[in-house]
């Protein structure tokens, strides 16, 4: 079982999901022959070549825009990527009005099975426009699947459950994870459930609700607790919507009490 940390484990996964599904290409600004500012993308663009990794314009709106037309083909599995969560607000409607709502204003005639990939986060000295944390934003809106996974093991599940999904899903990565976190990667394929939170460390006396970096940041202050005679139970969310309220609602009726 191989140890990676978080960019590895995407990046792996988008080559064995390629290598697998030749409907899936990949958009977006430098994910090329660069590979993307975070090296995502890092040597797909010389393996798959220029018709599956394609370059676009600083155009997050015709990113996602170009994405629904292509789910909308009925053959491609297009992975988008907006370079910064915040830079995805010009591409709003787009996702809201279109993506979205397509399954439910077609009666299910047509569906939009797209991805679209953004790091999210602060941490690594971005200043106002690349720390911005948006999922907020899209975790109301009907028709739209919201993932936040924050360990390696997640990411490679999740994406792949992402890719068996006829939906659009928005798949957050917070960004100062991406070489930050580490753990075991199995070789073999699995899927990790979209809609599952995870009990990351159990406890009796308070629940404490996060994902992402402040999940790591949590079990780290309730090992603190701990020392201090308070047990916490952590939840990683990893998916923002659908929300698993079956897990919270257990959790929080054995602890009575909720951060």
């Amino acid at each position: 079982m191989a140890i990676m940390n978080n960019i590895e484990a995407l990046r792996e996964t988008l080559r064995q999901e390629m290598e697998r599904d030749p409907r899936i290409i990949i958009t977006g600004e430098d994910v090329g022959p660069r590979g993307g500012v975070f090296r995502a993308t890092q040597g797909l663009y010389q393996q798959f070549g220029e018709n599956r990794v394609i370059d676009t314009p600083l155009a997050e709106l015709s990113i996602v825009a170009t994405g629904i037309g292509l789910a909308l083909t009925g053959y491609f599995k297009p992975i988008v990527e907006i370079q910064f969560a915040d830079f995805i607000f010009p591409a709003f409607n787009q996702i809201l009005s279109e993506a979205a709502r397509m399954r439910y204003r077609a009666r299910s005639d047509w569906t939009v099975p797209l991805i679209i990939r953004a790091p999210y986060g602060g941490g690594i000295s971005g200043g106002l426009y690349h720390s911005q944390s948006v999922e907020a934003f899209f975790a109301h809106i009907p028709g739209l699947y919201v993932v936040a996974p924050s360990t390696p093991y997640d990411i490679k599940g999740m994406l792949r459950a992402a890719l068996m999904l006829e939906d659009p899903v928005l798949f957050f990565e917070h960004k100062k994870t991406y070489r930050l976190i580490k753990g075991e990667v199995p070789e073999e394929d699995y899927v990790v459930p979209i809609g599952k939170a995870a009990i990351r460390r159990e406890g009796d006396d308070l629940t404490v609700i996060s994902y992402g970096l402040a999940m790591h940041d949590s079990v780290k202050a309730a090992d603190m607790l701990a020392a201090e005679g308070i047990s916490a139970e952590v939840i990683d969310l990893r998916t923002i919507r659908p929300l698993d309220k079956e897990t919270i609602l257990e959790s929080v009726k054995k602890t009575g009490k909720v951060l």
